[in-house]
């Protein structure tokens, strides 16, 4: 067999974020169908691209991204929010020891 022993453990962050994926998927299930599947598109999207997209020794903007992703599901979660919007950030700010 293989040199591996089991399933690789997943850091806290990976955790985190994993968690986040799924409690936006769930909180999209209590919205229509038609905003669910925009919802879930959105999701995905931005998921994916900062899994590609961000260094992942870059802690403070995971940090960061995790903090803005926990605001954006408590605002989903209210029975008042029909949908979910993509926001752009400036990914050269991603560099540790810039300034604005």
């Amino acid at each position: 067999m293989g040199a591996s022993s089991g399933p690789r453990r997943l850091s806290g962050m990976q955790k985190q974020a994993l968690a986040l994926y799924r409690g936006f998927l769930r909180a999209a299930r209590s919205k229509p169908a038609e905003e669910r599947r925009q919802i879930e598109s959105v999701v995905s999207s931005e998921f994916r691209k900062n899994s590609k997209q961000v260094d992942r020794k870059n802690f403070i903007y995971i940090e960061y991204l995790l903090c803005r992703g926990n605001k954006q599901l408590d605002q989903l979660k209210s029975p008042d929010t029909v949908g979910l919007s993509s926001l752009s950030v400036d990914s050269s700010s991603q560099t540790t020891g810039s300034s604005s």
